[in-house]
């Protein structure tokens, strides 16, 4: 046993969502790509601040309201500190620790860097699409290039953001992520019709990370 996490998408849907991507593609000339990461950040240091924050807070109740002796206070002190600490190391309660604005953020970023690093950029006429989720930070959104943005605005996409993230929130992944695809496809096909010669710059795959 090799103690590996089981992918989010198993490989069925995996193709299925390919093939919603081939056929999105198949009416305009812009690229898309599909994205799931497990989370955009780890967060370490969201534990490390709320021990901090236990560890200066505890001793003044237990002075006022205890009779315990300063070396006890200083080691339930500790306790509490390395509880907290224990605590923060679970995911989830690591994620909860983290501000909804921070997790955005990082999220965004993480979207932008993802759209750089898999090549989204470098189409011929710069009109890579990127489907983002971050899953344990419950965000989605779509990344588009100069070639796209020039003629989508962005209000364009949040029909399929809230979409997939309702989907996401009832475990539908794939159904989410197959009609985000066909959504961004129409919304594509417009302004970027296809091309006489079409070319599959970037490939139908989803990726996922964990």
């Amino acid at each position: 046993m090799t103690g590996k996490r089981p992918p989010f998408l198993d490989a069925p849907a995996r193709a299925r969502i390919a093939e919603a991507i081939r056929r999105a593609e198949t009416a305009t000339s812009g690229e898309i790509v599909v994205l799931v990461a497990a989370r955009a950040g780890l967060y370490r240091s969201a534990p490390l601040l709320l021990a901090l924050a236990v560890g200066l807070v505890l001793p003044w109740p237990l002075i006022v309201l205890t009779p315990w002796s300063a070396a006890t206070i200083a080691l339930a002190q500790v306790a509490v500190v390395l509880l907290a600490l224990l605590a923060g190391l679970h995911p989830r309660v690591r994620m909860a620790l983290v501000p909804p604005a921070i997790r955005r953020d990082r999220a965004h970023e993480q979207a932008l860097r993802e759209f750089t690093t898999r090549g989204l950029s470098r189409t011929a006429g710069r009109t890579g699409v990127l489907i983002y989720v971050a899953r344990a930070e419950g965000h989605a959104e779509i990344v588009a290039d100069h070639g796209v943005a020039a003629r989508v605005p962005p209000g364009a996409w949040s029909g399929a953001i809230e979409a997939l993230l309702a989907a996401l929130r009832r475990g539908e992944a794939e159904a989410g992520l197959t009609e985000a695809v066909g959504q961004v496809g129409t919304i594509l096909a417009g302004p970027l019709p296809p091309e006489a010669r079409p070319l599959d710059a970037l490939p139908n795959r989803v990726i996922e990370l964990d």
